[in-house]
């Protein structure tokens, strides 16, 4: 594979697009005809991305040939974005989707839609894209009425020809724009089309990039092979802060041959060689005979539930609602008939367990600009970061956006970015691949954060929760660099360090769905933010998965204590009708499964972020105690996105997630000693294997009136929570500290 640079950010875009024989639209919509029969519905407001960037060439692009290009901001990080804005331009423009191409993002040619996160991509991006498309067939078509002089209502737009009912008249694309670009931008009202036509939007439609990485065809960004293309490792610290003392480069360039050159700013060396296994010797030299010194002693021998709760905090009263003044558990006298309960739930430090190690291609051209292919989830702000780190200006720097193999959030994409750069800088002319090895990628990404919560809440006579206090312990949960070079690794191991300064507020990511959805009266969330020993940033659901694991594992606790069925108790606590949809709908889909001796079944709920997908789980599994096994055996899941764009790809998101969940929640933690992280590999660090995988069953509740919601990161801590729960149904024993292994078991029947 060798793909062709993509053309320079100093290009000017008009140049760009000759050389790419498309005609650009874009224009201002005025309160028109409806142009399109049978269309009902008009858009009342503009997305957000596409009000601040409002022009339609930046969305999307005609082709003389009839096709269209759809320009998306977001990169594909295994949601299938590229299928879903596809389904969308396809549906807008009457066009099969074969006749639609996805460009994914690439600075100077996409828009600037920041990260790819926040299970956002349909609801910013996908909308976006749609509009600017209803808005596209609404000028073609008026277009095309003023040419044919015929009225609007007689005119149809079918793949990619225009033609009046009565079949007598017809315009391709060419014939109709010309060869002009036309000018302006998308203004509300944009007619969309009536939902009752749709060809693609809410049918299935599988994503041909599957079967190319069952394959193994050339899909990620560590698959990438340029002509003359040479090879590059980095050597990291021994410990955390470490600093580096001494190396001895001529020894070493005597011994590895193939070693071009050996690249040393401080701290910070890198390796550049012709083949990819010299590289990687050289980096196994430096691994031998490099010295450093020491940084601070990690805080190993402390239990780190107990630590984050001692380390210096900032306090944030995330909510208050109710009188809240009374709730003492421990000094108010309750009624005989009320209880209350008290416990505390513990998430480890966890990895993104990317497959694939973090890897990136950089390019210092003649002209002295950077090109960079990378995974990044944010390919402008990390052109922004590289700027800032390599003095250079922005536009010097072009960044385009390849999937790498595994994401799940900010890995050590950009930092293996920045590390590519650096190295090419210092080796011009030359395609520079930096390949982390899976030591690297272990030990140095970015983790999702620790976080303890504890839980206090009070019944009444009735058994209805009328109290609820929350307290949050977690550092940030994302470092993404953003433009701020002391984000990444790199820029902490140069001779000129940029270190990251302590943060001074806490972030929302810490208390997200920490506050419930149920209907409680007198609410307290206080979310503290501390700074724990290990680097962090953001992983798949943020602060959701701990906090829905430690809220929906308490209300199964508050269940029993109210002596009321599980689903029954939840559904008791919600007035939100969709909530309570997708609860009856797992009891449905396991209306027929039994339980056998040592097996039983959990349910876990959550809205994601209390305004996105809502997503219940029912999870079945087997604890045999004498055997030292919890296993997984089946987990059934029902959501509700609002309106499906592709239900294939809902499926596959929400089957993902709850399996990547499982294995969180039953095997997954990292560990440290006093000098650096101990879980560098996957015996040390072990994930699910195929044989462990349980069976999945996906119900989507479908609602084409209402708004398409964030789903990729839905399953996640309603898995966790089932799968705690069903842990318990099957031996009475619960565990409130992730993950749950069955030598757990053994010492609370120990105790």
């Amino acid at each position: 594979m060798t793909p062709e640079i993509a053309p320079q950010p100093a290009s000017s875009r008009r140049d760009f697009l000759k050389s790419a024989g498309c005609l650009t639209i874009a224009f201002v919509l005025g309160s028109g005809p409806n142009l399109l029969a049978g269309a009902s519905r008009a858009a009342d407001e503009l997305p957000e991305i596409l009000a601040k960037n409002p022009r339609i060439n930046a969305w999307l692009e005609v082709l003389a040939d009839g096709r269209v290009r759809v320009l998306t901001g977001k990169t594909e990080i295994g949601q299938g974005i590229r299928t879903a804005v596809a389904q969308l331009a396809a549906e807008e423009l009457n066009l099969p989707m074969e006749r639609v191409e996805v460009v994914l993002a690439e600075t100077g040619r996409t828009p600037d839609e920041r990260y790819t996160s926040g299970s956002a991509s349909i609801e910013s991006s996908g909308m976006s894209i749609r509009y600017a498309a209803a808005a596209a067939r609404q000028q073609l078509l008026g277009l095309a009425a003023q040419q044919l002089r015929v009225k609007a209502s007689l005119l149809r737009l079918t793949d990619g020809v225009i033609h009046t009912t009565d079949g007598k008249h017809r315009l391709t694309f060419t014939q109709l724009l010309k060869g002009k670009h036309l000018q302006g931008e998308v203004k509300l009202p944009v007619q969309l089309k009536a939902r009752s036509e749709y060809r693609h939007v809410g049918k299935p439609v599988l994503r041909d990039d599957i079967e190319r990485m069952v394959r193994a065809e050339t899909v990620y960004v560590q698959d990438l092979r340029f002509q003359g293309m040479v090879h590059a490792r980095v050597l990291r610290p021994a410990s955390y802060g470490g600093q580096l003392a001494k190396l001895d480069t001529a020894a070493m360039q005597h011994q590895i041959p193939g070693l071009l050159k050996t690249v040393i700013d401080g701290s910070f060396v890198g390796f550049i060689a012709k083949k990819e296994y010299q590289a990687k010797q050289a980096q196994d030299y430096g691994i031998q005979h490099a010295q450093w010194t020491n940084g601070p002693n990690l805080p190993a021998k402390q239990p780190l539930p107990e630590l984050l709760t001692t380390l210096p905090a900032i306090t944030r009263r995330a909510v208050n609602k109710g009188d809240m003044s009374s709730f003492d558990t421990a000094k108010t006298a309750l009624s005989p008939a009320a209880a209350s309960l008290s416990a505390r739930y513990f998430k480890p430090y966890l990895m993104h367990g990317s497959v694939g190690p973090s890897c990136a291609v950089a390019l210092v051209d003649s002209e002295e600009s950077l090109h960079i292919w990378t995974h990044s989830q944010g390919v402008y702000p990390l052109r922004a970061t590289l700027a800032a780190l390599l003095k250079i200006p922005p536009e010097r720097i072009h960044v385009k956006a390849v999937p790498g193999s595994g994401c799940y959030g900010h890995n050590g994409a950009d930092d293996v970015a920045a590390d590519a750069a650096l190295l090419a800088r210092a080796y011009p002319g030359r395609h520079v691949r930096l390949q982390w090895s899976r030591d690297d990628e272990h030990a140095w990404e970015p983790y999702g954060s620790a976080m303890l919560m504890q839980l206090d809440a009070r019944l009444d006579a009735e058994g209805r929760i009328t109290h609820w206090q929350n307290n949050i312990w977690s550092d940030t949960h994302s470092t993404r660099p953003g433009g701020k070079p002391e984000s990444l690794l790199a820029a902490r191991l140069l001779a000129q360090p940029a270190l990251p300064a302590p943060a001074t507020e806490v972030s929302s990511a810490i208390y997200r769905n920490g506050e419930p959805l149920y209907a409680i009266p007198n609410q307290r969330l206080d979310a503290h933010y501390v700074q724990g020993p290990l680097r962090v940033s953001a992983l798949r659901g943020l602060g959701a998965f701990g906090n829905v694991f430690a809220l929906e594992s308490f209300m199964d606790e508050l269940a029993l204590q109210a002596k009321q069925d599980p689903w029954e108790f939840r559904l008791r606590h919600l007035t939100d009708e969709r909530a309570k949809a997708v609860i009856r709908r797992t009891r449905e889909m396991i209306k027929n499964e039994k339980l056998a001796p040592g097996e039983g079944f959990g349910l876990g709920f959550a809205q994601y972020k209390n305004q996105a997908a809502y997503c219940a789980v029912v999870a079945k599994v087997h604890v045999a105690e004498e055997m030292g096994t919890i296993r997984a055996l089946h987990l059934w899941a029902a959501i509700d996105a609002g309106e499906t764009i592709n239900p294939d790809g809902l499926k596959n998101q929400t089957e993902g997630g709850m399996i990547q969940a499982s294995s969180w929640t039953l095997k997954e933690e990292v560990l440290f000693n006093e000098q650096h992280v101990t879980s560098r590999q996957w015996e040390t660090y072990p994930i699910f294997r195929f044989d462990e995988v349980p069976a999945v069953t996906v119900a989507i509740i479908d609602r084409p009136n209402e708004k398409a919601l964030g789903a990729g990161e839905a399953a996640q801590g309603p898995t966790s929570a089932a799968l705690a729960n069903a842990v318990f149904q099957a031996c009475g024993k619960r565990i409130r500290s992730l993950p749950i292994r069955p030598e757990k078991l053994v010492q609370i029947k120990e105790s």
